[in-house]
């Protein structure tokens, strides 16, 4: 009985502790931050979700004047307290102690905020950007390969699922296992990676994706938490490569603890009665729309489950972009994808991308625009046009010349407007962009059908598609599994999100290993690695200009040039083979007499008339 009662009292003081020490725990965000950047000025949000931190009469003292304290900010919920500070330009490394409180000095707050020496490999091994010398690599962080299945599931969090058998389940893949299969990707021919979303998501369902964050400043742990992405980071980056991260602004998730907890209202759009987003991006540029169309599209909400963030806001739309850069800079990113982005107030995007490249001027942004016209795409990244909204956003993700280029291509018979003269077309457009070369080229993603079942499992097409991905302007992406013919449609959208085969102990086959392999696998596979590869060193196919000519009875010739180097690429997209007289692209051949074919090696002469087999994309270096 004696030791019942001590064992009751110990559990009573035990959770007694847990609890004051729960009522204890002071956040700021950020959580730290670096001496020497450009811009000093930083607003600190602390939050402490059982303390009232804003008392009456509070006062908020530095210490010391490495950080001087500007302006305090009371918001309604008296759990958080925002306060403006200046950073000392000659501030140095170290723990500064803040403290804040009301008249009764024993119950005041202390935080020893940090400030961290910035990397000297900031624009060198780290922080590179992303450009069209790169091929990126998009995986799903959970789908890949579970490298520790010790955190497949996390005591806590509301979603303990794990069951691979269901698409809509977690599946326990992390960055551990993505850090496992560096020497996998490198031999494909990939130099950078864009992971969706690594940020915490403590929803309690379908959070396999990642887009719905709850906690900005915590990597999640079922991923292996911040230690893990460091260490990815750090190793793709000792190896030359690169990382892109994937950014949301326009919606949290609705556990995120700023929703739950709000510091007012205004943090959120709300509406009488739930409102959806249109989707209707149109109405952004329609010179004849209703304003209550363009409310609805760019402040209803994504889903019923993701709040939509109101970045007219200012503690709001500060908080988003110091994040990004604190990401930027605790982490070395080289790149960030930008989600939903047609979805955001557009002065907000303009300003936060300003706050990234001015800091980072060599950091690639690109936005995905997954719009319906290259009017409407090019409004959102940086164009020739004289409008009255200019976007500064330096890229996008190309979906013109996917949904009406390189599928059409590959999809249609040869016609006036379809078939290769749709994406010959929708080429013809690229003048409206100041730079089309930093728009990002796909077949796929992990929101559409896969391209290999889109072309009706064809592998003729499906390399086809990797030799005009891999081969035209722009910052080529791949899917994962693209390359070892993963399948499926859309519908649902989870069967194009399945686990890489011989990413978890025990699956049936190592597709990571020749040996797991089917021959077709293997065939494509060392299709993508040689052009790829190739790719790497070849300054036509990464930095040369590109010179198009009209589609002809079902044939598409296009040459990536500069004074070192010129690639043809000649894509027969009919069944049967076709001839060319070479004579017509006299302009770009010159005095050549041969092209090595890069995929085979075999040299061919193109002083006279030219045979393409059917359903090819025949790419050859020009030598004399």
């Amino acid at each position: 009985m004696n030791c019942c009662k001590r064992t009751l009292a110990f559990v009573t003081c035990f959770f007694l502790v847990l609890q004051l020490t729960a009522q204890d725990s002071l956040n700021v965000y950020p959580s730290h931050w670096w001496v020497g950047m450009k811009n000093r000025n930083l607003q600190l949000i602390f939050y402490n979700r059982f303390k009232n931190l804003s008392v009456d009469k509070g006062v908020i003292q530095s210490a010391h004047p490495a950080i001087k304290i500007k302006k305090l900010h009371k918001v309604s919920n008296r759990h958080y307290l925002v306060v403006d500070v200046e950073i000392a330009a000659n501030a140095k490394p170290g723990k500064y102690k803040i403290s804040f409180g009301g008249i009764i000095r024993s119950e005041w707050n202390h935080v020893f905020f940090e400030l961290k020496p910035r990397s000297k490999q900031n624009g060198k091994t780290r922080i590179q950007g992303v450009n069209s010398s790169d091929l990126i690599y998009l995986k799903m962080p959970d789908r890949f390969s579970n490298g520790d299945a010790g955190n497949d599931r996390i005591a806590g969090l509301r979603d303990q699922s794990l069951d691979r058998s269901d698409y809509f389940k977690r599946h326990g893949g992390d960055l551990k296992g993505i850090q496992n299969q560096l020497d996998y990707l490198q031999q494909l021919g990939v130099t950078a990676l864009w992971l969706n979303p690594v940020l915490l998501n403590d929803m309690p369902d379908r959070t396999e994706h990642g887009y719905a964050f709850t906690d900005h400043y915590t990597i999640d742990p079922r991923l292996g938490g911040a230690k893990a992405y460091h260490e990815l980071i750090d190793s793709l980056h000792k190896r030359g490569m690169k990382i892109i991260q994937d950014a949301v602004y326009n919606h949290t998730g609705i556990e995120h603890f700023l929703y739950r907890d709000m510091p007012d209202s205004s943090w959120f759009h709300w509406w009488p009665q739930y409102t959806n987003t249109t989707y209707k991006d149109q109405v952004l540029m329609d010179p004849y729309a209703a304003a209550i169309d363009k409310k609805r599209m760019s402040d209803g909400w994504f889903t019923g489950v993701m709040p939509d963030v109101n970045q007219h806001n200012s503690f709001v739309a500060n908080f988003l972009i110091q994040h990004a850069i604190w990401c930027t800079e605790e982490f070395g990113l080289d790149g960030w994808r930008i989600d939903t982005y047609a979805y955001n107030d557009l002065a907000f995007m303009n300003r936060c991308n300003k706050a990234l490249l001015d800091e980072y001027p060599q950091l690639h942004l690109f936005g995905e625009t997954w719009v319906h016209g290259i009017p409407n795409q090019s409004y959102f990244v940086r164009n020739k046009y004289n409008i009255p909204y200019k976007s500064n956003l330096p890229g996008v993700t190309d979906f013109q010349l996917n949904l009406y280029g390189i599928v059409p291509a590959l999809t249609q018979g040869f016609g006036w407007t379809e078939g290769v003269n749709r994406l010959y077309l929708t080429a013809t457009n690229d003048y409206v962009y100041t730079d089309p070369t930093k728009n990002v080229l796909f077949l796929d993603n992990h929101d559409l059908s896969r391209f290999f079942s889109m072309v009706g499992e064809d592998i003729a097409k499906l390399k086809m598609g990797i030799a005009w991905l891999l081969t035209f302007r722009g910052i080529p992406q791949l899917y994962y599994g693209t390359e070892i013919l993963m399948k499926n449609f859309a519908d649902p959208d989870g069967k194009v999100r399945l686990d890489f085969p011989g990413g978890w102990p025990g699956d049936a086959a190592n597709k990571f290993e020749p040996g797991g392999r089917t021959p077709a696998e293997n065939d494509v596979f060392n299709y993508v690695s040689t052009l790829a590869n190739f790719r790497k060193t070849s300054t036509a196919l990464t930095t040369g200009k590109l010179m198009q000519y009209v589609p002809e009875d079902g044939v598409y010739v296009y040459f990536r040039y500069n004074a070192q180097q010129t690639i043809m690429c000649v894509m027969n997209a009919s069944e049967g083979e076709k001839q060319l007289d070479l004579r017509r692209f006299a302009e770009r051949i010159k005095t050549y007499t041969k092209a090595r074919n890069i995929t085979d090696g075999t040299i061919a002469d193109i002083t006279g008339r030219f045979r393409v087999p059917g359903k090819t994309v025949w790419v050859g270096e020009l030598q004399p």
